[in-house]
């Protein structure tokens, strides 16, 4: 039998996050008012928002600090002296809610690099799936390839892999 491990969190931190019954912590940087804590469904951020897993794009740790890009709000940065377990813990969960992505080309060849990804995702515990469209770095979004390349590259897959 494995034993799970509880993170504690002090009062003053409880008191500004708004847990959803049975919401597990997993893990949280620090404490104090720019603390991060990860729980089984969102990262709650210093200001009292949580943001869902599955609306995380990307999410790294540098000498900047914790950098992370959220769906339809872009790029946020915040700085963190302690992660603990906080890298794992948002690897593991962003990574979790991936159910199938495909990079297609938006050129001619398949093996050219310009392109978009195609993003199929899941809440955890959830059954419904979401798709997303992510341009590489330097397409522009509204490039008539990305349009004409995305329709049929979304149904292919979606048939392949019966979602």
């Amino acid at each position: 039998m494995r034993l799970r491990r509880r993170t504690a969190l002090p009062e003053d931190l409880r008191s500004r996050l708004s847990l959803q019954r049975g919401e597990r912590v997993l893990a949280l940087t620090g404490g104090g008012a720019n603390a991060l804590v990860a729980t089984d469904r969102a990262l709650h951020l210093p200001d009292g928002r949580a943001v869902p897993w599955e609306h995380i794009d990307r999410a790294r740790w540098s000498d900047e600090g914790f950098t992370f890009t959220e769906e339809g709000r872009g790029r946020q940065v915040f700085r963190v002296e302690e992660p603990g377990r906080l890298a794992e813990v948002v690897y593991e969960r962003v990574t979790a809610t991936i159910v199938v992505t495909r990079h297609v080309s938006i050129e001619d060849g398949e093996d050219s690099p310009r392109g978009f990804r195609l993003v199929a995702r899941r809440r955890p515990g959830g059954s419904e799936i979401s798709w997303q469209v992510h341009v590489d770095e330097g397409v522009d979004p509204q490039d008539p390839r990305v349009a004409a390349r995305a329709a049929p590259a979304l149904a292919a897959l979606r048939e392949q892999m019966g979602v």
